[in-house]
């Protein structure tokens, strides 16, 4: 029950932050149009006088708006933290999860996550919430055979990603004949996909579809 409450506040916190990202992306794009002060730009003319060709209390006013957004997203970041720390020791009985990296190096979903919230929120790969469980699962496949020009290649996908979640398959068992039924019922449709690259939760979209090679993708998925 504990572990349902969390989960069922962690995807509101995800939604939560997805709206204030929106924000913040908005003001900033307003900001930084051209002709427009940027986020700390000054408000004065060459003559110390205040700009004429922009509203200075508009820009006042959404700047003082984003530097608080700035604060509710990292609250809410280092909310969803801890709750997928709660999550995951429940899941696991406390145990680490621990996955490895195609060069052999181990780090844990949590630090992965962690890692996340520290980037630029318009670069950063933010979960959302179909993600929760993702999270604080493991990877059960690797990419370890991609074909060039292939369709996995065009849709990002790359040598040494790890699968967390292809379409609706995760671990378990049967996993190839699995993987291989999903990008055949999804022929010319996208299928998100959740991987691990470096360290990194990435989401993406691949469409299986007929190209010169062999296969609807051009990969082959190794399990784990």
């Amino acid at each position: 029950m504990v572990a349902t409450n969390v989960k069922a506040e962690t995807m509101s916190l995800m939604d939560k932050r997805s709206a204030v990202e929106a924000e913040m992306n908005a003001i900033i794009a307003r900001l930084s149009q051209p002709g427009a002060p940027g986020l700390s730009g000054g408000l004065l003319n060459s003559e110390g006088f205040p700009r004429s060709d922009i509203d200075i209390p508009v820009v006042r006013a959404e700047r003082r708006r984003l530097a608080e957004l700035r604060n509710d997203h990292k609250e809410i970041t280092e909310k969803i933290d801890q709750n997928i720390q709660i999550l995951h020791s429940a899941r696991l009985g406390g145990g680490p999860s621990v996955y490895k990296n195609p060069d052999t190096q181990t780090s844990s979903t949590i630090d992965t996550v962690a890692s996340m919230t520290s980037q630029n929120v318009l670069m950063r790969h933010s979960p959302n919430s179909m993600d929760v469980d993702v999270l604080i699962s493991r990877p059960f496949a690797m990419v370890d055979e991609i074909a060039d020009v292939s369709p996995a290649v065009e849709d990002g996908l790359q040598l040494g990603d790890q699968i967390l979640k292809f379409g609706n398959v995760e671990a378990g068992d049967n996993l190839l004949q699995r993987l291989s039924s999903e990008a055949q019922s999804n022929l010319g449709h996208a299928v998100p996909v959740v991987i691990v690259r470096q360290g990194t939760v990435i989401n993406l979209t691949v469409t299986p579809r007929s190209w010169q090679g062999r296969g609807l993708l051009g990969c082959h998925f190794r399990i784990l």
